[in-house]
């Protein structure tokens, strides 16, 4: 077949004037997409603005009084975790006294070190600060060679390990440097993004935590959480 009858059987399979038409449809039905995604907004919109508009004085002392409740309940929260030792970072000297403060607490941010790492020394600093500022956990550390039987429970190898203990059981652990980008200068906010992802604490948004996340996740390919503490060979061992 010659060039120019190829042509000509090229444009016979692909008429040129079908291709403007399938290209105006797919453009027309993804302007109605458009079109139909903006109505249903406007729609709950203008649903939000008329329970607004038909609000009342009785009603705005409702909400009134449904906020107050709810800081009177968060302030009596507040005062509770603050009697159990809340905000402050504690020592605790043996399995008896974890045991009496798991009993207590539902939230449990707990570092197992050893007096000769100075890694512990380390974390020691960071959690101090974040104690301060988070009472909705209890904040504390544990000699893991004061508690032999809680860390052969817990399967602790790697010093230091932040056991996160949330709703009464034990969720995550953090061990080592690893999930803090392997280095020492890491900052507090850095650790209270990955305490965070257990649950024990809260991590306020805003955009120097964007920033944090942005600066972990560029250190760490992946969270791993809910996960046993033997994962890392980044720190000493216990059974050194």
């Amino acid at each position: 077949m010659s060039i120019s009858k190829q042509t000509s059987a090229t444009r016979m399979l692909h008429p040129p004037s079908l291709l403007p038409s399938r290209q105006v449809e797919m453009e027309t039905v993804l302007q109605q997409k458009i079109i139909e995604a903006t109505h249903c907004v406007e729609k709950q919109l203008d649903a939000e603005l008329e329970k607004l508009d038909n609000l009342d004085i009785s009603d705005f002392e409702k909400l009134r009084e449904q906020r107050l409740k709810k800081l009177k309940l968060l302030q009596q929260q507040k005062q509770n975790w603050l009697t159990m030792g809340h905000g402050e970072y504690s020592e605790l000297h043996d399995e008896k006294e974890f045991f009496e403060v798991s009993k207590k607490s539902e939230n449990i941010v707990c570092l197992f070190y050893k007096d000769d790492s100075p890694r512990c020394k380390i974390v020691d600093h960071h959690l101090k600060i974040l104690a301060r500022k988070h009472i909705e956990a209890k904040f504390c550390k544990l000699n893991v060679m004061q508690c032999p039987f809680l860390t052969a429970r817990l399967r602790i190898k790697i010093i230091p390990t932040i056991a996160l203990i949330v709703n009464g059981k034990t969720k995550d652990y953090i061990v080592g440097f690893t999930d803090l980008g392997n280095r020492d200068d890491f900052l507090t906010e850095t650790l209270e993004y990955r305490i965070s992802l257990s649950g024990a604490i809260t991590f306020e948004e805003n955009l120097s935590s964007e920033n944090t996340k942005k600066t972990w996740l560029s250190q760490v390919s992946k969270p791993k959480t809910i996960k046993g503490p033997n994962n890392s060979n980044s720190d000493d061992s216990d059974e050194d």
